[in-house]
């Protein structure tokens, strides 16, 4: 069996960065299971990143995962903040430009799978660019 890497600090554990990944990675294979293509992960543009782009039918989706322990302070789903939510589409007009599109020319929207404790929640079209 495959260790697991183990964090700067505690040697064994994920650091937050792999941690993240590997919830990103768990978010995948869900919507996949859902019927979602997979297009693309941890697309960066100025001061922003998406998590994951994914086909559903013609519809362009693009993706949010959070996580958190517990829903003690909201759960991961209410620490998507409408700063985020902002950083999320401006992201998402480059990565668009980018492939001759834009908000006006493609179908697209934004979801968020947010994980709390051991329970999973989606949220399609979660917010717009009207945000």
């Amino acid at each position: 069996m495959a260790q697991i890497p183990a964090g700067r600090d505690c040697p064994g554990q994920l650091s937050p960065k792999q941690a993240g990944e590997a919830w990103e990675l768990k978010a995948r294979r869900w919507l996949e299971g859902k019927g979602l293509r997979f297009i693309a992960a941890n697309v960066r543009g100025r001061g922003g990143e998406i998590d994951l782009i994914m086909k559903e039918g013609r519809t362009t989706v693009f993706i949010e995962v959070r996580y958190r322990r517990s829903s003690r302070f909201g759960g991961a789903a209410a620490s998507v903040t409408a700063a985020k939510q902002h950083k999320l589409l401006q992201t998402a007009l480059l990565w668009l430009a980018r492939h001759n599109g834009s908000f006006d020319t493609v179908d697209c929207r934004f979801d968020v799978v947010a994980f709390t404790g051991n329970d999973v929640e989606w949220y399609k079209n979660a917010f717009g660019e009207d945000a």
